[in-house]
């Protein structure tokens, strides 16, 4: 495929860099020309120095012959723009990252009216995500599939496990939910299990199932012990306003930490059913005194890396709460993989 992205920030770097090892020709633009050099000299890519909301520069990027752009800069005016543009100069398929909570009503008219194929608010994907896992607090992770109709939960299985040691076809023993074990991970290795395959202390499960039979589930087998009603927030950023809001019409009572008094007034000001608190985060007093003992979840959701995977292993290793660490950086995978939630 002809693809152009739009974009040479982290997140076009990231789809540069898959998109090139799966030979497809690649055409990144940005109007920064370090970033261009960068991603240039790293991958089998064409650099294109401009403002990607021009009609020359799309036209020097061939988008009258492309069969898809991604526009992922920081401006979301300009990823519509550009994906508008490209459009209609011949680019078959067109997706656009908008990450402005005030454009979240308006993704549909963009896909319908507008002609997008996709509009993404990863934001937005990420407080979806972080309420689903949630739903399920010993599941690592839940992804939804057929419009949400079907779940599938990710879970450990620890040593005090009813499922030690229980041979997938007795599982029924245990649980007449109707769900399927569709994968295990084992020492590194996927296993597509049979009726004779048996669970051992460390494996990682892939549960499939509807939301029902999945809660009856877990609830027969004993790992849903308490459910979520207090949610503890360190950051105040876009993840933290679409997730807090989510939480809210859910009952869940939300406290949200931000150190900026700005952010706090206009998260107080959109979310007066949040409490809000203008405070260090990352400081052990604040959270003692905020409550982090009271609470049943803590989601460290601030702008770095670093400080969002300390405070989860704080909250987890004294506190034992479900915890919860935005991580955009790829090389901490392997940290973030031994928080097991």
């Amino acid at each position: 495929m002809k693809i152009i992205i739009l974009g040479a920030g982290k997140v076009g770097k990231t789809l540069t860099q898959y998109m090139a090892n799966e030979d497809h020709d690649i055409i990144v633009i940005d109007q920064n020309a370090a970033k261009i050099n960068d991603v240039v000299n790293q991958y089998d890519v064409i650099g294109v120095v401009g403002n990607g909301g021009s009609y020359d520069i799309l036209m020097e990027a061939n988008a009258d012959e492309a069969d898809l752009i991604i526009c992922v800069t920081a401006s979301d005016e300009l990823n519509i723009l550009a994906g508008l543009m490209a459009r209609r100069m011949g680019t078959k398929h067109t997706i656009a990252r908008v990450r402005n909570p005030d454009y979240s009503k308006q993704r549909d008219f963009m896909r319908n009216q507008l002609g997008f194929s996709l509009i993404i608010n990863p934001e937005l994907e990420a407080a979806n995500e972080i309420r689903r896992t949630l739903s399920f607090p010993s599941a690592v992770k839940v992804e939804t599939f057929a419009r949400g109709k079907v779940e599938l939960a990710e879970f450990n299985v620890g040593e005090d496990s009813q499922l030690n040691n229980i041979q997938l076809s007795k599982l029924n023993n245990i649980s007449r939910a109707n769900i399927l074990i569709c994968a295990v991970s084992r020492d590194d290795e996927v296993i597509i299990p049979d009726g004779n395959y048996v669970i051992k202390t460390g494996d990682h499960l892939y549960i499939t199932g509807a939301h029902r039979d999945l809660t009856r589930f877990c609830l027969d087998i004993g790992i849903i012990t308490k459910q979520i009603k207090k949610v503890m927030i360190i950051g105040g950023g876009k993840i933290a306003f679409y997730l807090a809001k989510q939480l809210s019409v859910l009952g869940i009572r939300v406290k949200i930490i931000e150190n900026n008094i700005e952010n706090c007034k206009i998260l107080a000001k959109k979310l007066p059913f949040v409490t809000v608190i203008n405070a260090d985060g990352s400081d052990e007093e604040i959270l003692v005194e905020e409550g982090i003992e009271n609470i049943d979840a803590f989601l460290a959701l601030t702008g770095l890396d670093e400080e969002n995977l300390v405070l989860s292993l704080y909250a987890k290793k004294l506190y034992h709460k479900k915890t919860v660490a935005k991580v955009t950086r790829m090389d901490y995978a392997g940290l973030v993989n031994s928080l097991n939630g």
